[in-house]
């Protein structure tokens, strides 16, 4: 949505760019680059402990969990190749690490723990048009932010971390495929679910906040 604003070549600039960034990052990090660790640290923090908090719903685990991102790209750095964005490989590392730590208390992935079984996130034939605007657009007024992540924090986990990806993270449905190893159908599915489950809560949320301002 946000580059359809834009001219095709300065969009084309500004991914030319990314993939440069992409790549210098990539090396730096081959290189164990001194710095760089606090580098990125500073720059994402907030996306990775954001995106933490609403995977987790809990935030000592996604605090926990938060450190431990950052240690596997210390360790494992080399193995980032500058082919895709970095929050994106950031977000998968942070993805798995909760898989593994639900796994050692539940012996269950994340997916086996909130997947329904049902037809809810069997893939759907019809695209989510770009164009429409999306409960988050319709209520982005709200002065209460929180209201918007307490609804969230309501959604199923696997509709909940479609919609931070793609909403506050701004995240292609491709970049979000890998991050999540779901078909794009599944994702695609995931949001347009996602967004209908959110619109009503949203909604009452507004209402809420309109009747307390007029008090």
């Amino acid at each position: 949505m946000i580059r359809s604003i834009f001219a095709p070549g300065n969009a084309a600039l500004a991914d030319e760019q990314a993939r440069r960034e992409n790549l210098a990052v990539a090396e730096r990090l081959k290189r164990q680059e001194a710095g760089l660790l606090d580098e990125l640290i500073v720059r994402y923090q907030h996306r990775l402990l954001r995106y933490l908090l609403f995977l987790t719903g809990n935030r000592e685990m996604a605090e926990d969990l938060f450190q431990d991102v950052w240690m596997r790209v210390l360790t494992r750095g080399g193995q980032f190749n500058g082919k895709a964005r970095f929050e994106t490989w950031l977000f998968t590392i942070a993805r798995n690490l909760v898989i593994d730590h639900r796994r050692k208390r539940t012996l269950s992935s994340l997916d086996e723990l909130f997947e329904t079984g049902n037809d809810d996130d069997k893939p759907m034939s019809f695209e989510v048009a770009d164009h429409q605007p999306t409960p988050f657009d319709r209520f982005s007024g709200i002065e209460d932010r929180e209201h918007i992540a307490a609804a969230l924090l309501q959604l199923d986990t696997l509709y909940r971390e479609v919609l931070v990806l793609r909403f506050h993270e701004d995240l292609t449905l491709e970049e979000i495929a890998r991050i999540t190893r779901a078909p794009l159908s599944t994702v695609k599915s995931r949001l347009y679910r996602g967004l209908a489950a959110i619109k009503p809560k949203l909604e009452r949320a507004q209402a809420r906040h309109s009747l307390e301002a007029a008090r």
